[in-house]
């Protein structure tokens, strides 16, 4: 177990949440500034986005997650229940992108019905924030009308649900998509809004669009793939675990914690661990749970105290001398080195892995669910320390080596370089 989780956890017992009853949340305007009351007390949210380890996000000082549709709400509620935390509950409205068409009369009828119903069945629990109408519904769309169905789930809630406010969320703040909530959708209470590189100028992005309104960042993390740069072979860089953890706090302090005006709180992404485009861009986990640095940055934002065993450093990560901005071009079979610079806080002894994995073919857009590509074993020695080799993959073609650097607490430094392999004309 980590050492952080030694900390006291708020628990709520079976027989208490049998007897329990909805806890009312409700946004009140007070000398110009948005607050959000649940149970008639100030609420400011400090969520994760991600179901993963909701004993560690009470531990760290954060008090809600945020899911994406209901599949596994009686899970996520039981476990923010017993730890104390709330949940931004999402209802799955389908996507244009996906094929839905909102021009169907008869099929937004029926969904709206089937949700209807998920509202029914969760609404009274004590763990429910608020509610999340859909999922970046903008993204790659072309029919308004999906605003409408929007309001048309939002009037149902405030019909069946006196307790809890309605949101939808945005992928971006973009003042067309704000212009149509504000004329379509009066029964939204909030507009959450998700942003990655662009969240240090959310406030300034909120006022320009003219939404005058509450808001929630819904989603923000490290810069996307789609913000970052690329290789000439169009594979985009991803930023280090220390990088991470440093636009994590800056952005983060540039932005939430001077809006005192509109802002009622944000969901960290991905409190967990996804395949997206990597097996380590989103996720501040590893797959088997270790945290990254972005963690202890989460912990100092959430509690003001940085945890008592920090996690290791990445000062620089390079193959055949080149950093993962160079474009690293390798002949096959060939042997480079590798330099990984990794200090440790509290002077843990480092033990390192390596992975080698072709690049990802299985690109997504939304977050939508992609393939781990599979590990191409035994081109790098076994062993391997933070100075080590290389041997390229006989096969042409696009690579990313990624390093693990861990420090025996459960703590761990991430890095990958994108290369290419491709014989010598």
């Amino acid at each position: 177990m980590n050492l952080r989780l030694l900390l006291p956890l708020l628990t709520f017992s079976a027989a208490t949440y049998a007897q329990a009853q909805p806890v009312k949340v409700e946004i009140k305007q007070t000398a110009g500034r948005y607050v959000l009351l649940r149970g008639g007390q100030p609420y400011f949210i400090k969520g994760a986005g991600g179901g993963q380890f909701p004993e560690r996000i009470r531990a760290y000082g954060g008090n809600s997650v945020r899911t994406w549709g209901t599949g596994e709400a009686p899970r996520v509620l039981a476990k923010a229940n017993q730890h104390g935390l709330t949940v931004m509950l999402g209802l799955d409205v389908a996507r244009e992108r996906h094929g839905f068409d909102y021009n169907d009369a008869a099929a937004v009828a029926a969904q709206l019905q089937k949700l209807r119903a998920e509202v029914l069945k969760y609404k009274d629990d004590p763990a429910v924030l608020f509610w999340g109408i859909g999922n970046e519904l903008n993204l790659e769309y072309t029919n308004p009308k999906v605003w409408d169905a929007v309001e048309q789930i939002a009037r149902m809630i405030h019909e069946v649900d006196p307790n809890h406010p309605t949101s939808t969320v945005l992928a971006g703040c973009n003042p067309k998509e704000v212009e149509h909530i504000k004329a379509r959708c009066p029964s939204v209470d909030i507009l959450s809004i998700n942003t990655y590189a662009g969240l240090a100028s959310i406030p300034q992005q909120v006022r320009a669009a003219k939404w005058t309104g509450p808001y929630v960042v819904a989603e923000w993390g490290p810069t996307g793939h789609w913000e970052c740069p690329v290789t000439p072979w169009k594979a985009s860089v991803e930023e280090t675990s220390s990088q991470k953890a440093a636009v994590y706090q800056s952005r983060y302090e540039a932005s939430v914690a001077k809006d005192q005006t509109q802002c009622l709180g944000t969901y960290v992404f991905l409190w967990g661990q996804k395949q997206e485009r990597t097996p380590t861009w989103y996720g501040i986990f590893t797959e088997d749970g270790k945290e990254s640095e972005v963690v202890d940055v989460m912990q100092y934002l959430w509690s003001g105290q940085w945890p008592q065993n920090r996690a290791p450093h990445l000062a620089s990560f390079t193959l055949n001398g080149q950093p993962a901005t160079a474009g690293v071009q390798l002949q096959p079979g060939q042997t480079y080195p590798v330099a990984a610079a990794v200090t440790d806080p509290d002077q843990d002894r480092l033990t390192y892995r390596y992975e080698l994995l072709p690049e990802s073919t299985d690109l997504k857009t939304g977050g939508d669910r992609e393939s781990r590509p599979t590990a191409v074993p035994g081109r790098v020695p076994a062993g391997a320390q933070g100075q080590t080799t290389l041997t390229a993959p006989t096969q042409p073609g696009a690579y990313r080596l990624f390093v693990y650097a861990e420090d025996g607490h459960d703590n761990v430094a991430t890095a990958n370089i994108p290369f290419l392999v491709q014989a010598a004309k």
